[in-house]
């Protein structure tokens, strides 16, 4: 089989969602408001925060135990501590595929592991429930998007697993596709379907063929639109799709572009040295 073949170069792939209660919660537009303990525990875990971002998503789920984004938004804060305890998020291994390939493994924390599996699968559990119900509501769909996102973020980047990776990120850009036909404005679910484009159309002409009849979808350039949508008008991803942009840009040799997105990054979350560090790199 092709897929035992192909090997993914880039860690973004696993990236693509990487990062609501019966109506989107999101979009500006909206009556409903989206729940500030969510922002809150959000912004705490990107500003690198981890305990304190927990113990806000543990209040979020105690107050409403029947909403799947708060198992899977816990989910996130474990996923990204392992990100910054490894030292994943070092853009030069995204610009730089040798690095990527040589990098050294990890020992992964079993009981992160364990916790975030106990919250994806709760996550699963509860959307579930509710798309048996109610196909369409948003909040479920959007919790699946994020949880198969997870899953690709943590077998892919984590575990080395790629292909792995790459059918969860499959499965998490279906929920994307269902979620955006429901909503067009569910801005952070345009991630999902942006960086499935954009990363896996810089691949080889062969290559993109193969993941075309594996179900993939490979064009550069909308990916990149899309992911431009998620950092323009994006809510709880919106960081995570301007870093991938810098990404993106400094693979396009547009060092002002990357500079402009991580100089914005650096503002916003002051407490992260990442966006710092990688803006010193660049020089």
């Amino acid at each position: 089989m092709f897929a035992m073949k192909v090997k993914f170069l880039l860690p973004a792939i696993a990236l693509s969602f990487s990062f609501a209660i019966s109506q989107p919660l999101w979009a500006q537009s909206q009556t409903v408001e989206t729940p500030q303990m969510l922002d809150a525990g959000f912004h705490e875990m990107y500003n690198l925060h981890f305990p304190e971002a927990h113990a806000i998503f543990a209040k979020y789920m105690a107050e409403h135990p029947q909403d799947p984004m708060g198992p899977v938004s816990d989910a996130a804060g474990y996923l990204f501590s392992e990100f910054h305890r490894t030292g994943v998020l070092d853009m030069q291994l995204f610009t730089n595929d040798t690095s990527y390939l040589k990098r050294k493994k990890d020992t992964l924390d079993p009981e992160v592991k364990k916790a975030f599996d106990a919250d994806l699968d709760k996550a699963d559990q509860l959307s579930d429930a509710i798309l048996s119900n109610h196909p369409d509501d948003a909040t479920a769909l959007f919790a699946k998007t994020l949880m198969f996102g997870l899953r690709a973020d943590y077998a892919s980047l984590l575990e080395r697993r790629d292909l792995a990776g790459f059918e969860f990120t499959k499965s998490g850009g279906t929920y994307a596709h269902r979620l955006l036909q429901v909503d067009p404005h569910a801005y952070d679910a345009y991630l999902a379907v942006g960086m499935e484009n954009y990363i896996l159309g810089l691949k080889p002409a062969p290559v993109r063929w193969l993941l075309q009849m594996a179900g993939g979808e490979t064009n550069k350039v909308l990916g990149e639109q899309d992911l431009e949508l998620t950092a323009a008008q994006g809510h709880y991803l919106q960081p995570l799709a301007k870093l991938l942009l810098a990404v993106a840009a400094m693979r396009d040799k547009d060092k002002v572009k990357a500079r402009d997105l991580l100089s914005s990054l650096a503002r916003e979350f002051p407490n992260n040295p990442l966006y710092a560090e990688q803006l010193s790199k660049i020089g």
